[in-house]
């Protein structure tokens, strides 16, 4: 997310000498041997815990340039410094060449200016999507894989910036229609962690609730829960991470992120960490971000968002990615459970649970507050957002899920927007925004199910 760094030069340089040397940079023509080595061994060979404690938040996207009303497409931002969607120091990373894909088309998406760390690559076209609607008019459903029906929701009014916002109501999960409905909006339930044979590996989400009784919008650092983590990346020579969940899928092997922390063609050597602490970096081993037969990381971005930038295009700040399973052989879903996609429902919730990792915290923070409209009056970054007051979200963040109708005992719930989107999670570190999960978000999830079926 977008968070001031008054050292991120000297952080950037510190974070390129680590223990075992400077980071190592792809060689020319070694792509396709990386290829098909970027196993979870490969992965955790690579991402040392001394290489993880140490990378930066992914630095924000720079902002794409128009000329005569066509915009040029977007530069890669610098690797050693990361920008204003960095915190503190904690992560960067590193692997074979990517290239980035469509997901989708249509008229841009409505969203504000550009700040959050970029990367990531789109490995799979998303079929045209229909114009998006931030203001909360697509109708209330919980997205599901292609075969689901539309549930349709309450939609919020409009709230102007700084005004006070009216009482939130809960969220209530749609009741699924008969198979003959339009289109799939329910996704799978939320999963809780099966039993696994290998003691080495936990599985089962510990007994009792993640946040102590509380102030609302106060954040607290605790040990985490299993279906969220880190997602690291390699861009240039440098090592980077964002916050990233396991979302339901059929094929069990998705996780949800910011499109920003996934956005450029150098990025590589990409893997997700659930529940990672700096005490236990590697609780459930890793799972690698999936490579296609031309080394393209496996990764669904709208289109519009890498074309338009992060500004124009800020409602569609979100990002799907498909992991191989760990060393143990476990798909991620089997191994930490996933969130459950919530898509058209109202901006306002009464209570959800926000999970980030900071950049230079050694655990990651927990808040519970309820959400409110924001709806951008900028006309370089239009849109309307999801918005909570969450104390202590700064780089590092960007990626994280807004969970609704969180249960303490599965450690999952329904996820209804991830840190990002205007200025891609938020200019302070204690109020955090996402994009509203609607139609083309649904979209975007149902291409990354088919593109990942099989994988």
């Amino acid at each position: 997310m977008r968070r001031t760094l008054t050292l991120a030069v000297a952080t950037a340089a510190a974070a390129l000498l680590l223990p075992g040397g400077p980071l190592p940079v792809a060689e020319t023509g070694s792509a396709q041997a990386a290829q098909s080595r970027w196993t979870a061994r490969e992965a955790a060979a690579f991402w040392t815990p001394e290489r993880m404690a140490a990378a930066l938040p992914v630095p924000d996207p720079v902002p794409v340039p128009v000329a005569d009303g066509v915009p040029a497409p977007v530069p890669d931002p610098p690797s050693a410094v990361p920008a204003k969607g960095s915190g503190a120091a904690d992560g960067p990373a590193a692997g074979a060449p990517v290239a980035d894909t469509p997901a989708g088309t249509g008229p841009a998406a409505t969203t504000p200016a550009g700040a959050g760390p970029a990367q990531g690559v789109v490995a799979a076209p998303v079929p045209p999507a229909a114009p998006a609607s931030p203001a909360g008019s697509t109708p209330a459903a919980a997205v599901a894989p292609p075969a689901s029906p539309a549930t349709p929701g309450d939609p919020s009014a409009p709230v102007a910036p700084g005004a006070p916002a009216p009482p939130p109501t809960p969220t209530s999960v749609p009741t699924p229609r008969s198979p003959s409905g339009p289109a799939a909006d329910l996704l799978p339930s939320p999963t809780v962690p099966a039993p696994s044979p290998a003691p080495a590996v936990p599985t089962r989400a510990p007994a009792g609730p993640v946040l102590a009784p509380s102030t609302a919008g106060i954040g607290q650092d605790f040990d985490g829960v299993p279906a969220v983590g880190r997602m690291y990346v390699m861009k240039g020579a440098g090592a980077y991470f964002c916050t990233a969940s396991v979302v339901s899928s059929p094929g069990r092997n998705l996780v949800l992120s910011a499109g920003h922390c996934l956005l450029g063609s150098d990025t590589r050597q990409v893997a997700f960490v659930p529940r990672y602490t700096r005490a236990k970096p590697q609780p459930y081993g890793m799972f690698p971000v999936l490579r296609d037969s031309a080394g393209r990381s496996k990764v669904w971005i709208d289109q519009r968002y890498k074309t338009q930038g992060p500004e124009k295009a800020a409602t569609l700040d979100v990002a799907f990615a498909a992991v191989g399973p760990n060393a143990a052989g476990r798909a991620v879903e089997n191994a930490v459970g996933g969130n459950r996609l919530l898509t058209g429902a109202t901006f306002t919730h009464a209570k959800v649970t926000l999970i980030g990792h900071p950049a230079s915290a050694a655990r990651p923070r927990v808040c519970v507050n309820r959400t409110t409209k924001f709806t951008s009056t900028d006309p370089k970054s239009p849109g309307s957002f999801l918005r909570i007051d969450c104390t202590g979200y700064p780089g590092g963040t960007s990626g994280g899920p807004f969970i609704t109708r969180f249960d303490d005992r599965t450690r999952t719930g329904d996820v209804v927007g991830v840190i990002g989107g205007w200025e891609t999670g938020g200019p302070t570190a204690d109020t955090s925004y996402s994009s509203y999960f609607g139609a083309d978000i649904r979209k975007l999830y149902q291409a990354a199910v088919a593109g990942a079926k099989g994988a």
